[in-house]
Parts: C-alpha cells; sequence; structure tokens
C-alpha cells in the first residue's frame, strides 16, 4: 500500500503514463497524490484529466492555478472559449467536457491525511497559518467552489489584490486572497505579502523577500507540507516542506514522492521536452 505525490504535470500525458509504470502503481493498493496544474502547456491535457479521473479515489488532486484558469475559461460564452489555446480547447470542446470539468471542480484546495503526517497544496501556506487555520480556509473557498456560487467564484477569483491574507477579510476579497496564497505564492515580504512578479530561484529575488517557509516567524506546523507550483525552485526538501514541481514541461523531470515509509523515497522520470529558455513560468 503506497502513497506517491506527483509534481506539476501540466499536460504531460506521456510522462505520466510512464512514470506511473516506473513506480509500480497497484490502483487497487496503491495512492498517488497530485500537486495541481494537471493541464496547460505539455499539449496533452485532455489525456491527464481522463487518465486521472479514471483513477477514482485512488487519486486525490488538489487544484493549481493551471486547472483554476481552466475552470474559469469554461464559464465563459462557446466563442469566446474558442479563442483560447489549442490545447485547452481540446478539453472545453471534447464530447465528456462536463463531466471532466465537473469533476476537476470539485477537487479540494488542500488535502490533509494526519496518519501519514502530510498536507497537500499547490503552491503553499500563508506563513502564519497553522495547518489547522489552512484547512479551514480552504473549506472556505471549497463550498463555494463545490456548491451553487461556483460561477460567481470563478468569474471573479483572479486578481493581484488582495495581496495580504487578513482574518478580516470578507466575501470575494477574502476568497481571492485564499486562492492566492494556495495557488499562486512564491515569494513574501516579511508581513506575508506575495510578491507575484518574483518567479525565479531563491537568491534571485530582490531585497525584502523571502521564499513563503522561510520567512522569518513563519508557524511551526504538526505537518509536512507537500507542494508544486515552483519549477524554478526544483526539488526541495527542509524547514517542513517538499517541493515536487521538477519543471517537465519545461525539459526537465516528472518527480514522485512516497510519502509512507520512514524517509522520503524519490523517483524522478526526465522528460523529453525541449527546454523553453525565456519562457514565463507561472
Amino acid at each position: 500500500m503506497a502513497t506517491w505525490a506527483i509534481g506539476d504535470v501540466q499536460g504531460c500525458h506521456d510522462e505520466l503514463s510512464r512514470l506511473i509504470d516506473t513506480l509500480a502503481f497497484d490502483p487497487a493498493r496503491d495512492t498517488l497524490w497530485f500537486c495541481g496544474d494537471l493541464v496547460n502547456r505539455g499539449g496533452q491535457s485532455l489525456a491527464v484529466l481522463r487518465l486521472v479521473k479514471s483513477l477514482g479515489e485512488r487519486a486525490v488532486v488538489v487544484l493549481g492555478n493551471h486547472d483554476l484558469s481552466l475552470l474559469a475559461i469554461a464559464q465563459r460564452r462557446r466563442e469566446d472559449q474558442a479563442r483560447v489555446n489549442a490545447e485547452l480547447r481540446e478539453v472545453l470542446f471534447a464530447d465528456d467536457h462536463e463531466e471532466l470539468l465537473g469533476w476537476l471542480r470539485t477537487r479540494k484546495l488542500v488535502h490533509v491525511d494526519r496518519n501519514l503526517g502530510y498536507l497537500l497544496v499547490h503552491a503553499g501556506l500563508f506563513p502564519r497559518w497553522s495547518t489547522q487555520e489552512a484547512e479551514s480556509i480552504a473549506g472556505e473557498i471549497e463550498d463555494k467552489l463545490h456548491g451553487e456560487g461556483h460561477r460567481r467564484l470563478l468569474k471573479q477569483m483572479f486578481g493581484n489584490k488582495p495581496d495580504l491574507w487578513s482574518p478580516r477579510l470578507r466575501g470575494i476579497d477574502r476568497w481571492r486572497a485564499g486562492i492566492n496564497v494556495f495557488t499562486r505564492m512564491r515569494y513574501v515580504d516579511p508581513r506575508g505579502r506575495i510578491a507575484f512578479g518574483a518567479k525565479g530561484r531563491p537568491g534571485t529575488q530582490r531585497p525584502g523577500l523571502y521564499p513563503w517557509f522561510s520567512v522569518p516567524g513563519v508557524a511551526e506546523r504538526d505537518l509536512r507540507v507537500v507542494c508544486g507550483h515552483w519549477s524554478t525552485l526544483g526539488r526541495f526538501a527542509g524547514l517542513g516542506v517538499h517541493a515536487l514541481d521538477t519543471g517537465c514541461v519545461w525539459g526537465g523531470h516528472l518527480t514522485a514522492m512516497r510519502l509512507d515509509g520512514e524517509e522520503p523515497q524519490y523517483v524522478a522520470l526526465k522528460s523529453d521536452r525541449q527546454p523553453l529558455p525565456g519562457k514565463e513560468i507561472d
């Protein structure tokens, strides 16, 4: 009974299939956790969604910023959907698009397994949050996303403001701030304000910015955090965080980490894709 966490897939179906084979994944016994961003840029997003959905309860998925973007695009008029990139159009106009997008929309922002001792999220946690606070705030947003109010949320969730979480926030500002933390954060200032434009590896950021997990005063947590989102960070383990986005779609690796052993075990599959120098990473 193995549990593996897998970094950002981003439409790389061939690599995901090969990685699952390499792990000797047994759908009768094993579980795969996905760090979000199943879709976009790899060219095979439709196949990825179909594959992961087919795993049923053996796949645990948290939403990433690209997944949420796809769900937001799905709320637009069909003529507007027809203008997005070909990879996302293939999903939006597939015969089973309603089933796939309905399944994707009902995934979580945060998944917690206290028996294993891990919390799964796409980007990260607000530095001052405990794991209990993170789970509670994610639950608020998930209730909206999974319920009748999801259309309003998906239409209004994007924006760089608020860029600082506060418990005093209400309504769409509160939900947007939470989504920005869970799915878009990399660097923050000492107060926890997100620097959306800072995306490089640690050491390249401007003075006064810190990786979200190493800012002064970061909360001590009772669970280890597994995340993706930050391909320039690469595979990272430290400070209670395991980061697994190793840039498969950029010509790097698709990485899995086993969670149920005494020590994490890694398996990394090299992508055959050509690196894309100078391409914006998000």
